[in-house]
């Protein structure tokens, strides 16, 4: 689908073909399409594009779900965003998808014990995309960082699958503890725009996190929180919010 979206993107706009067959066509597959476009965006003086892509693709080899992961994504971000028309435009041009397919391969590398590689990876990745996750924290699939621009993911933070959330979210630590300190995000919850969650504290299966909100403790699921401290309001629904992507909020006088 991606290669035939290539093919009318450039039979639209002429000026766009080298980009796009440098990007896509001249590509065998999916896997390896993926790992030139990271390996473009993330290379530096330190690690050429050769080398980068070499990794790349040595971890999508070695794990089919890096793979299926990022495609999970890709439908993901056509799926529910709005602004988006087709699955080539996230991949040429989405940050927050880029960013996340980098985690990914940093995730394989930190848990093969590659962590000086794993974390260059994340510092470009915070580089050029503007959003830090920390190679260990544990991802799923079928994600949405819409904008992605200052989203910051902690050490122990587990983010399940089929989540949405937007620009400016921090999942942070509450102070100088170790160990398991950050948040635990269940599958469907969506976090709106400079959501700050903080602390080994879980967000429960279809929650609503409001824009703003600040939430320090643990949220039940199919609840809308919001403000600061976060409080429930509302009533508990019964849909996976970061699907639908309805940032609207209840009636905030009335709580649960």
């Amino acid at each position: 689908m991606v290669r035939e979206e290539a093919v009318a993107a450039i039979e639209h706009d002429r000026v766009m073909a080298d980009g796009i067959r440098d990007t896509v066509l001249q590509h065998d597959n999916f896997a390896d399409a993926l790992a030139h476009r990271l390996a473009r965006k993330l290379c530096d003086y330190a690690i050429s594009i050769e080398t980068l892509e070499n990794v790349l693709c040595e971890a999508l080899s070695s794990d089919p779900d890096i793979e299926a992961a990022a495609l999970a994504d890709l439908t993901a971000v056509r799926d529910r965003d709005p602004a988006c028309p087709d699955l080539l435009t996230p991949f040429l041009f989405f940050k927050g998808y880029h960013a996340l397919q980098a985690y990914r391969f940093g995730h394989w590398l930190w848990k093969r014990g590659r962590q000086h590689l794993a974390r260059h990876l994340q510092s470009r990745s915070s580089e050029m995309f503007a959003v830090d996750i920390h190679p260990a924290a544990r991802l799923g699939q079928g994600l949405l960082l819409d904008h992605g621009t200052g989203l910051v993911v902690g050490e122990t933070a587990v983010i399940d699958d089929d989540v949405s959330m937007l620009q400016s979210v921090t999942l942070g630590g509450t102070g100088k503890q170790t160990g398991d300190r950050h948040p635990k995000i269940r599958r469907g919850v969506l976090i709106g725009a400079g959501a700050k969650i903080l602390g080994g504290i879980t967000v429960g299966e279809g929650a609503k996190v409001g824009a703003g909100s600040i939430v320090l403790e643990n949220v039940t699921a199919y609840t809308t929180v919001v403000g600061n401290p976060a409080r429930p309001v509302g009533v508990r629904h019964s849909f996976m919010p970061a699907l639908t992507m309805d940032q609207s909020l209840p009636p905030i006088d009335y709580m649960i």
